[in-house]
Formats: C-alpha cells, sequence, structure tokens
C-alpha cells in the first residue's frame, strides 16, 4: 500500500482553510480596535501547534486509544473540578494555569467523552433496550453538569448531540431516543434553576429582539452588534464594498467576544454573505466527508468516533452561527478551528486528526 493512499486528504484541506479564515477573521478584529497583532500572532503559533497536533493524532492505529478511553474521561472530569481551585477569569471558572500557560479542560473533555463513549458503545447489544440508555447518558451528564457549573451553558449543551448520534449509530431505537428527548425536555426546569442570571437573561433577550433604530437591552447588546456588523458587511464586506477602514466608526462596528465567540459576524463585516457563505461551504464539506467516513469504516468503535466528532463539530457550527443572527440564545460557544484561542483550537485538531486515522484505516486488523 502506497502511503497516503487511503488519507481522506479533503479533511485537512478544509481544516487548514478553516484556520486561514480564523486568521484572517481575528486580523479584522485587532484592526477594529485598533491594536497591534499580538492575537493574530499569538493565533498563528496555535495553528502550527494545532496542524502538529492533528499530524500526530492522525498517524498512530487510533485502536490503541480503546484502552486509555475511561482513563481520558476521568482524567478530563478531574481537571474540570481542579478548575475550581483556580481564580476565576471574568467569573467563570474555566481555565487551568501552570507556570503561565493556561487551558481550558472543557475543550478536552468533549473528545474524552467521544473516545469513552465509543468504546462503551462499541460491541454491546444492550443499547437496543432503553436500559442500555442509562450508562452513556451518565456518562455524559457529569461532565456536562461540571462544565454547566463553571458556568458554560455552550459547551455543556454541546455534549448532548454527540450522545445521540453515537447512541443512533451504536444501534439505539428511535423510540427509545425520543423518550430520551422527552426526558431532557422535562427537566429543562431544573436546567433553568441551574443556569446563572447572566444565562437566564441571554435566554430571554431571545423573545425581546429590538428593532435596528431602537436602543438595545444591556442583555441584548450582543445580539444586536453582531446584526449590525452583518449588516455593515453588505453582500461582499468591507473588503470590497466598503471603505474598509473602522477607524471611523469605533462604536457602531464593536462587538462583544469578537474573537472568541462572535468571530463569524467579524467574518460577515468584512467578506459579506459571500464570505458567511464560504465559510458554511467549507463546514458543510468537513461534515459530510467525515460522515461519509463514518459510513465506509466497518469497525465499530472507529465510527462511533467519527460519529461523535462529527456531530459535535456540526452542533458547534449551528449553535455559534445561529446565535449570532437571533435564532437562538447567545451562548459561549465558540466557531471550531476558526474562533481564537489555543484551547479549543488543538482539541479540535486533535478530533480531526482522528476522523483523518479512521478514515485512512476503514476496515478491520486482525493480528
Amino acid at each position: 500500500m502506497r502511503l497516503g493512499q487511503h488519507i481522506p486528504w479533503l479533511v485537512p484541506i478544509v481544516a487548514g482553510l478553516l484556520i486561514v479564515g480564523g486568521i484572517l477573521g481575528i486580523a479584522r478584529c485587532e484592526e477594529i480596535a485598533s491594536t497591534a497583532l499580538g492575537s493574530t500572532q499569538h493565533q498563528i503559533v496555535w495553528s502550527v501547534l494545532a496542524v502538529i497536533a492533528m499530524a500526530l493524532a492522525a498517524a498512530p492505529n487510533y485502536r490503541l486509544l480503546r484502552r486509555w478511553s475511561y482513563g481520558a474521561l476521568v482524567t478530563a472530569i478531574l481537571c474540570l473540578l481542579a478548575a475550581y481551585l483556580f481564580p476565576p477569569v471574568n467569573g467563570a471558572h474555566r481555565w487551568i494555569r501552570v507556570a503561565g500557560v493556561g487551558f481550558q479542560p472543557s475543550e478536552f473533555t468533549k473528545l474524552a467523552l467521544v473516545l469513552a463513549l465509543a468504546r462503551y458503545l462499541a460491541y454491546r447489544e444492550s443499547c437496543g433496550q432503553f436500559v442500555g440508555l442509562i450508562v452513556p447518558a451518565a456518562m455524559t451528564l457529569v461532565p456536562a453538569w461540571l462544565i454547566l457549573k463553571e458556568p458554560d451553558l455552550g459547551t455543556s449543551l454541546v455534549l448532548l448531540p454527540a450522545l445521540f448520534a453515537m447512541l443512533l449509530a451504536a444501534g439505539a431505537r428511535k423510540r427509545h431516543l425520543a423518550a430520551l428527548a422527552l426526558f431532557g425536555i422535562a427537566a429543562l426546569p431544573a436546567l433553568w434553576n441551574q443556569m446563572s442570571r447572566d444565562q437566564r437573561s441571554r435566554v430571554t433577550a431571545l423573545w425581546q429582539q429590538n428593532r435596528p433604530e431602537e436602543s438595545p437591552t444591556p442583555a441584548g447588546y450582543h445580539l444586536h452588534q453582531a446584526k449590525v456588523m452583518f449588516a455593515l458587511g453588505g453582500s461582499w464586506g468591507s473588503a470590497l464594498d466598503g471603505d474598509g477602514d473602522a477607524r471611523d466608526e469605533p462604536i457602531e462596528r464593536r462587538v462583544p467576544e469578537a474573537q472568541t465567540d462572535s468571530i463569524f459576524c467579524v467574518i460577515g463585516e468584512r467578506y459579506g454573505i459571500a464570505g458567511c457563505g464560504l465559510l458554511l461551504g467549507l463546514y458543510a464539506l468537513l461534515v459530510s466527508r467525515s460522515f461519509s467516513i463514518a459510513q465506509q469504516t466497518r469497525e465499530p468503535f472507529g465510527r462511533l468516533i467519527v460519529v461523535g466528532i462529527t456531530a459535535m463539530i456540526a452542533f458547534q457550527v449551528v449553535i455559534n452561527t445561529g446565535m449570532l443572527v437571533g435564532l437562538l440564545p447567545i451562548t459561549g460557544v465558540p466557531l471550531p478551528l476558526v474562533s481564537y484561542g489555543g484551547s479549543g483550537l488543538i482539541a479540535s485538531a486533535i478530533a480531526l486528526g482522528l476522523v483523518i486515522n479512521v478514515g485512512s484505516r476503514p476496515g478491520f486488523e486482525i493480528g
């Protein structure tokens, strides 16, 4: 077999294009803020590390991860608990900092959960019964609750689609999944009680959207400014259509969390509807190719890994873009591979490295 014969090259190529798009968006954020390109330079460094991490994750046989998957989830949960021992950042216990270097354990918890669920579900026939869904649901709800208490509502919700997609791929019956979903809906009042006041205000602001000429409420300011950014971009964005100089309108072009959660509307301001459409098209290619890899993979553990990772990435894209256009509540969900930050970028790169790994080994191997 020739080297690279079975590598799904579309996955790393699209991932690289998304990373470049993120760097361009972050550079625009710093141009709007009239600051030095420090964040852009940091993101370039993290991008190089992410590419290396993707290559390392794609190289060894992914089946070696089976024996370490449960330990990875336990370690991730312990890291989530350890985050509470460190001083909060913006009122949230999301970071662990050692020797001046910080990382978000929640980003790596998502990957650890997918690996643990894949191992548990790979060769079990109990998924066809409702009682067989209890253990994987518990495996998901424990880290989800810890992430919610940080507080980080968006990341905690991202775990649930991965669970449902993996259960469906493992052979769970649709009526049992529907019953599990109904149970989740019935538990929404308890979830509401666990949410902070700020999180609740973001949900209620979804139903209190103001007109463009009206002044936004404090809770609706983020969404209002995101819409302003999209409107300023128009069809082709300020790079082609507009003046491209944000310094004349510093307040109008300001959006909270521009480099992280709101990077999509910054790209919309700079490159317009065309740029946003191109970005979403790249994500559609990535998700489509990844699901194709899952369908072609006969080995259950690998197939479930790809399904979980792909569902998680797709849901993050839907949540991030949906919240910035007013279809979903504003939550702290970054755009995979595009938003600023080393933890999320490297974790997403490792996840896609595993997708490439599985895609390179679609069949069984008997030793």
